[in-house]
């Protein structure tokens, strides 16, 4: 029998695409919150032995865990074969290391749970700093894809003469990869967080590089504060309004229109996180990493 496809929160255009592509059969699915606040959840398909692909947009992931486990359970319940989440961004990955005593390492908290409820799990580009492989953490089947390929396609169509700037040590992976695809050169700057909101970056020191267009490339952009020092750091060596990209569009706070206000002239991201800056479609990378890993 085919696969059952469902939404967990995923955007409707970007499940509509996903699934179309697929030769799987969309679950009947009815949710809602009561106005305690509580999940109500039912499955009306035939379940029995058969796959579920969950398409999950798992941005904000806290009001979006339980509803995601009683669908999981439900499934369970209703003899489902197995369960494969497709989670484009995922969670819960920057807290790698006890910074300070006392700290949880929440991403291996959090990698303990999703693996009690999930058989396999597809995502593009998680947060990998620390550990090498999500299988570090995760106790099950798991296929990481990268949007690489992707953003360099995007950026030697619409940038002309790029050079790829990467605002930290963490960013390097990304942007040595996109400068390589691209055939353009590229350039690592070390950053000093003083919080959450402050950081420095050193001064490039690339003045003979500022007749090209700086990319900025990084995998998360969350407060924002690292692509505008960046940016203000290329302005102060000549260096024209830099491309900000970004695969996953977190922008936490007033991130976005306080890059908006800096020298940057364009902000773009994958469509991993639903957001207005989303210009680089990644529905075929994944649908692609769904059929080979259904195939298994």
């Amino acid at each position: 029998m085919k696969s059952l496809i469902f939404s967990h929160e995923a955007s409707p255009d970007f499940f509509k695409t996903i699934s179309k592509q697929l030769d799987g059969e969309i679950g009947d699915l009815v949710s809602h919150v009561f106005p305690d606040g509580e999940s109500y959840i039912r499955i009306n398909s035939e379940c029995t032995d058969r796959e579920a692909i969950i398409i999950s947009n798992f941005h904000e992931p806290n009001s979006k865990f339980l509803p995601l486990i009683f669908l999981c359970e439900t499934l369970k319940e209703m003899d489902i074969k197995s369960i494969m989440l497709v989670c484009p961004y995922l969670p819960y990955m920057r807290q790698d290391i006890q910074f300070r005593s006392g700290e949880g390492v929440t991403s291996r908290f959090f990698a303990k749970l999703m693996s009690q409820f999930i058989d396999s799990l597809i995502t593009i580009d998680p947060h990998l700093h620390r550990y090498k492989s999500l299988d570090q953490i995760y106790n099950l089947k798991s296929k990481v894809l990268h949007a690489n390929p992707y953003v360099a396609s995007w950026v030697k169509t619409n940038i002309k003469r790029p050079i790829v700037i990467g605002p930290d040590s963490e960013s390097e992976q990304w942007a040595a990869s996109a400068a390589e695809i691209i055939g353009c050169p590229y350039i690592i700057l070390k950053k000093v967080r003083k919080g959450d909101k402050e950081v420095l970056i050193s001064p490039p020191n690339a003045r003979e590089h500022n007749n090209l267009t700086p990319v900025l490339i990084d995998d998360i952009i969350s407060t924002g504060r690292t692509m505008i020092a960046t940016a203000e750091a290329l302005k102060l060596e000549g260096f024209q309004a830099a491309v900000c990209i970004g695969v996953h569009a977190v922008f936490s706070g007033d991130a976005y229109s306080e890059m908006k206000k800096a020298y940057i002239s364009k902000i773009i991201t994958c469509n991993t996180v639903p957001h207005e800056t989303n210009k680089i479609d990644l529905t075929r990378l994944l649908t692609e990493g769904i059929k080979l890993n259904s195939a298994k």
